[in-house]
């Protein structure tokens, strides 16, 4: 392929484009980019499309790309940067007096730090109005959304453990007779 008709440097607009594109990603459309960097509007589109076309305007392409990874450089969520930016809104709503902010700014820091776990338990009756089927199908129901913190042990070996300390337990306290 010749390189003879491919310019050797992007334009303005063509450049104004590619910044648009980037930092408009998900706001905006490739063709509102396109006119917003001084394209016709009745052929926007038609522009917006050729110009992320490597082989048609492949130095555009090129710099779309570049501009793609430094602004993941730029706004990267990582552990580090997540936990010292919430530290800093934490600080600048402590200086604002807005206490609940700053503490929910805190409580966030805790959470991505794995501080918290957060748990909702629905109870929608008691397990002694349970019969033994029941017991057994909600205990393999647990077992098995619990399966992967549960490494090597079986049903079986877990059912019969829950028997086990449950015959402990009426021994060390027996049921008194209802008289």
């Amino acid at each position: 392929m010749s390189n003879m008709g491919l310019p050797k440097k992007l334009t303005e607009q063509q450049m104004k484009f590619a910044n648009l594109l980037i930092s408009e990603q998900g706001r905006k459309t490739a063709t509102q980019c396109a006119i917003e960097a001084g394209y016709a509007k009745d052929s926007a589109r038609q522009a917006a499309s050729k110009l992320q076309n490597p082989k048609l305007y492949p130095l555009v392409v090129q710099y779309i790309g570049e501009l793609r990874e430094e602004w993941q450089q730029q706004y990267e969520v990582t552990f580090a940067n997540h936990i010292s930016e919430l530290g800093k809104l934490r600080d600048a709503a402590r200086e604002k007096k807005a206490w609940s902010a700053a503490v929910n700014a805190e409580v966030a820091r805790g959470k991505a730090a794995g501080l918290y776990i957060e748990q909702k338990i629905i109870r929608t009756g008691k397990l002694e109005d349970l019969s033994t089927e029941e017991l057994e199908s909600r205990m393999k129901q647990i077992i098995d959304d619990y399966s992967p913190i549960l490494e090597g042990v079986e049903f079986e070996e877990l059912k019969e453990k829950v028997k086990t300390d449950t015959k402990s337990q009426n021994v060390e306290h027996p049921k008194k007779p209802l008289n």
